[in-house]
């Protein structure tokens, strides 16, 4: 029955005539809420988890993010319905827009192109909720001006940060909202074992600072620490590799208690580019031998110099692709 109802959906959703797609993507956006509704509401009754990946699901999400943001929502009662999340693009693919739909969220999006603001705006969703979008290419000095513009301020529910450079920079300036969860990118490429994160360039731009798209933001050991420094609890990742969430430590004993492994996962997507910008294919460790000679910085202990430098960055487990117990030491 799931079969035919799944063969019945792409027919009606993924029309090869341009015009029939059109009509349909209003269709397609609510059968996909509608669908993460019941996918959300069987998991919103687990009370315990191995670890965040026990409710990963995707509908709006890039990977599991949407199952585990509402699964920590909905641990958390009482939490502001706001977001701020930066770098969605056109906000077809983003980690706060089954927010909008589930939970009737309000909140702030950014993005570096205009076009894409344009997008947004142009959108049933947009009218449809409160959702204020705005172009801006963010750096630490303007972050925070930003966001006070939008009238958003104090505490929020949830904060996500995946801008592909300057995450841990943007991060740890942020002062003028208090988000009660964060989202934010790490790289897994960087390992596990070292404090890392690409060096602060207000203009970073990760294709052009090396076309392997392989360059850019931070290991997870380095964004666990700024979060320890800032107030929070780490509390897993992605099964992917691709995203890291963190709990403020007011919050946080109701989440870490219902969660018996707080893991960290590598990545096993392979996205790394030639110079002509072709997909190489590259995966596990041949992945960092394309940046080794570019340079990088321990942000806890100040000492900077190219990846290779820091010698064997990868645990047995994380070479293996297996998820790694994490505190937040």
């Amino acid at each position: 029955m799931m079969a035919r109802f799944i063969k019945w959906l792409r027919a009606r959703c993924f029309s090869t005539d341009m015009a029939t797609a059109a009509r349909n993507s209003g269709y397609f956006e609510s059968t996909t809420a509608m669908i993460c509704q019941g996918i959300a509401t069987s998991n919103r009754s687990m009370t315990r988890l191995s670890s965040l990946a026990d409710v990963e699901f995707r509908g709006f999400s890039q990977w599991g993010e949407d199952g585990i943001i509402d699964w920590l929502v909905e641990r958390l009662p009482g939490i502001p319905e706001t977001f701020i999340e930066f770098g969605v693009s056109d906000y077809r693919e983003a980690n706060t827009r089954l927010l909008l739909q589930l939970r009737n969220w309000r909140g702030l999006v950014m993005d570096g192109s205009e076009a894409n603001i344009r997008s947004i705006q142009a959108q049933d969703l947009y009218w449809r909720h409160d959702l204020t979008a705005r172009c801006a290419f963010i750096d630490r000095d303007n972050i925070n001006q930003v966001i006070a513009a939008s009238g958003l301020q104090g505490d929020i529910g949830l904060l996500s940060i995946d801008i592909d450079g300057n995450d841990y920079w943007i991060w740890q300036a942020i002062d003028a909202v208090s988000p009660v969860i964060v989202a934010c990118e790490y790289n897994a490429v960087l390992g596990d074992r070292c404090a890392l994160t690409v060096p602060y360039r207000a203009d970073f731009q990760r294709t052009r600072e090396h076309h392997s798209n392989l360059y850019f933001g931070a290991s997870i050991r380095a964004l666990v620490a700024l979060g320890k420094s800032k107030g929070y609890s780490f509390v897993g990742t992605t099964s992917t590799g691709c995203n890291a969430f963190f709990v403020r430590n007011d919050h946080a004993d109701s989440i870490v208690s219902a969660v018996e492994k707080i893991c960290a996962f590598p990545s096993k997507f392979r996205e790394a580019r030639d110079a002509a910008g072709g997909l190489l294919f590259t995966n596990g460790k041949q992945r960092r031998t394309l940046i080794d000679h570019l340079a990088l910085l321990d942000p806890v202990s100040g000492v900077s110099g190219d990846l290779a430098s820091w010698g064997e960055i990868y645990s047995p487990e994380w070479i293996e692709g297996r998820k790694v117990e994490f505190g937040n030491t």
